[in-house]
């Protein structure tokens, strides 16, 4: 018998028994010997009611009884709008069915009733297979970053995160342009050990987007996943809990990984991070009961191997090299050699440098800048145009040294005059 109330009449007073009493009427029992009619006088209950509560396994629970409500003369309807228009607003169904009271009550009502006819979320996994999910996300720490030149800002973190084994990669990238984020994206598959079957993202700019009800992917992600040869799904938008694992570790980066740190640059960031992930995925997992780092090898077991060639993740483009001799790259000038002015241009840009050719010879080559607005002028190419500089002026020098023949000689050769 497992009663959820109990009420006591003992002395005519009729009263709620409450957890703390059942739960001392059951220790005073079991770690006191004290019998049935000690514990009633003891407490000032009914003996009737220590004996349903040494019966009792489970703890009291107050349970009201639902009495008649306005809504229920409105049920019928509801449920009718709600089988043919599973997402039609509350609103809208108090409108349709004509109810003439409060909200309150008809939203608690139409809340009970709508996921009667809404099909399961085709997003939501309890059981993950080895190598057949990866989680991804963007997650932006709260910390500002020194990028140089006195500036600081704050980057984006890519985050991936094994279904089966929850191994947790992570990578810190300058922006959310498509070249940085897949960038990030590789590093953390990298990271992995082989590709996983198929990705899970938000709707990102850099990855794709729902248009109606077909998935679009970006050109760039779908090169991407190409060459690659993975899957990939895109979440529905409010929908966090169709990649919850990626949004905890998001959490465990919050409370365990953030609090406490400085970092001298994204590249330290990037250090601090990897160190502390080694000691992260080879913690027991609290839903798992086994360490990541040991479970990943089931996970690599049914993985993909990675490609031959590797998915080129750099922004490339193709210009000519203007008279100043710079190029520029977000809002920032980076210096080419200047005997290369009036040539074509390949400019090629990673999450570390920024190295520009001409008919495939390297003729600039630049750590990447995160500050903004900034001319960075390399040596090679200072020491390049003072030599220009020095050319000129001995050309312009031997030009003005030559003798220059009167030119009324040729009017007497020629009688004229």
């Amino acid at each position: 018998m497992g009663l959820e109330l109990w009420l006591d009449a003992s002395q005519g007073v009729w009263r709620v028994i409450s957890v703390e009493d059942w739960a001392e009427i059951r220790r005073l029992h079991r770690a006191e010997n004290m019998g049935i009619r000690a514990i009633a006088r003891h407490l000032g209950v009914a003996r009737n009611t220590v004996r349903d509560a040494l019966r009792s396994d489970l703890p009291p629970r107050y349970e009201r009884q639902r009495g008649p409500s306005r809504v229920d003369a409105f049920e019928p309807a509801i449920l009718e709008l709600l089988r043919q228009f599973p997402n039609m607003p509350t609103t809208v169904i108090a409108e349709r069915v004509e109810w003439p009271g409060g909200m309150t009550v008809f939203k608690e009502r139409v809340r009970e009733l709508r996921p009667l006819f809404q099909p399961p979320d085709p997003c939501q996994r309890t059981h993950y297979s080895p190598g057949e999910l990866a989680q991804f996300d963007l997650w932006q720490p709260d910390a500002l970053i020194p990028v140089g030149f006195e500036q600081a800002t704050k980057c984006w973190v890519i985050v991936g995160v094994l279904g089966y084994s929850r191994f947790i990669g992570a990578w810190m990238i300058p922006s959310r342009a498509a070249h940085d984020v897949l960038s990030g994206h590789l590093r953390v598959v990298e990271q992995f050990g082989a590709v996983p079957r198929k990705v899970v993202w938000d709707q990102e700019g850099a990855i794709g987007q729902w248009r109606g009800r077909q998935m679009s992917f970006s050109a760039e992600f779908s090169r991407f996943r190409g060459t690659l040869g993975m899957g990939a799904v895109l979440c529905q938008r409010a929908d966090p809990e169709a990649k919850g694992v990626v949004e905890r570790a998001n959490g465990y980066f919050e409370t365990s990984f953030l609090p406490g740190r400085r970092f001298a640059d994204v590249a330290d960031f990037n250090r601090q991070l990897s160190s502390w992930l080694v000691r992260a995925n080879n913690r027991i997992h609290e839903t798992t009961k086994r360490r990541p780092a040991e479970a990943i090898f089931e996970d690599r077991g049914s993985m993909l191997s990675f490609p031959p060639v590797l998915p080129d993740t750099t922004l490339r483009f193709s210009t000519r090299l203007p008279r100043d001799h710079y190029v520029r790259v977000d809002t920032n000038d980076y210096s080419v050699n200047p005997r290369f002015v009036g040539r074509r241009i390949e400019v090629r840009v990673s999450l570390e440098e920024v190295v520009v050719t001409c008919a495939g010879t390297e003729v600039a080559r630049h750590r990447r800048c995160l500050a903004r607005h900034q001319s960075l002028l390399h040596p090679d190419h200072a020491r390049a145009l003072r030599a220009m500089r020095a050319e000129a002026v001995v050309t312009s020098a031997f030009a003005a040294a030559v003798e220059e023949r009167d030119l009324s000689v040729y009017d007497r050769i020629e009688g004229v005059g």
